[in-house]
């Protein structure tokens, strides 16, 4: 990420709204954007194979949940910040997670330009490809700011989405008991 390009680009949109970027108020946003952008777009330099710490042989096979997962994104169609939780679960095939990793590995898609629907399947894949489970469950619940403060400018709309694979997908009974978990 070039920091000073992304300055010049924030000034230049400054001003072609109308503002003047070099007074008081504005003379470091161009520089104070750049430098969060590192930071709401960090997913893009992490893989998440890279951050995954697995335990093999372990012998619980019963549902894993992490579940109220705070995450921030940013839609990839109006560039405008999105927000909630994710509910994450998966069913062991010899190996378990860290349980940090898997907040981690929400934190990871979600730093990215995005639309929920991608980020709950990456999620959901991510797992799956690292792990091997028997199956993996996904929810994301979340407000829009596009939908929120332009559009349809609807204040207290949640959108959900879900994504399952294997066990999760086939077996009424396991995700049943996911949904129910997650509350």
């Amino acid at each position: 990420m070039d920091k000073n390009k992304i300055e010049k680009l924030i000034a230049e949109i400054l001003k072609e709204i109308g503002e003047d970027p070099d007074r008081d108020g504005l003379k470091d946003t161009p520089r104070r954007v750049a430098k969060s952008y590192e930071k709401l777009f960090g997913g893009y330099k992490k893989d998440s194979k890279e951050l995954v710490t697995e335990f093999e042989g372990e012998d619980y096979d019963e549902m894993i949940i992490c579940k109220d997962i705070d995450f921030y994104s940013t839609c990839e169609h109006h560039m405008l910040p999105f927000f909630g939780k994710a509910h994450v679960g998966y069913l062991p095939n010899k190996k378990i997670i860290g349980i940090s990793k898997l907040p981690r590995i929400v934190e990871i898609f979600a730093r990215r330009m995005q639309n929920q629907e991608r980020l709950t399947m990456q999620v959901a894949r991510s797992i799956d490809k690292l792990l091997n489970p028997k199956g993996v469950g996904i929810v994301i619940e979340a407000q829009h700011l596009c939908m929120m403060c332009r559009g349809v400018e609807k204040q207290n709309t949640v959108i959900t989405t879900s994504s399952f694979t294997k066990a999760f997908r086939t077996s009424e009974k396991t995700r049943s008991e996911f949904l129910k978990l997650i509350g």
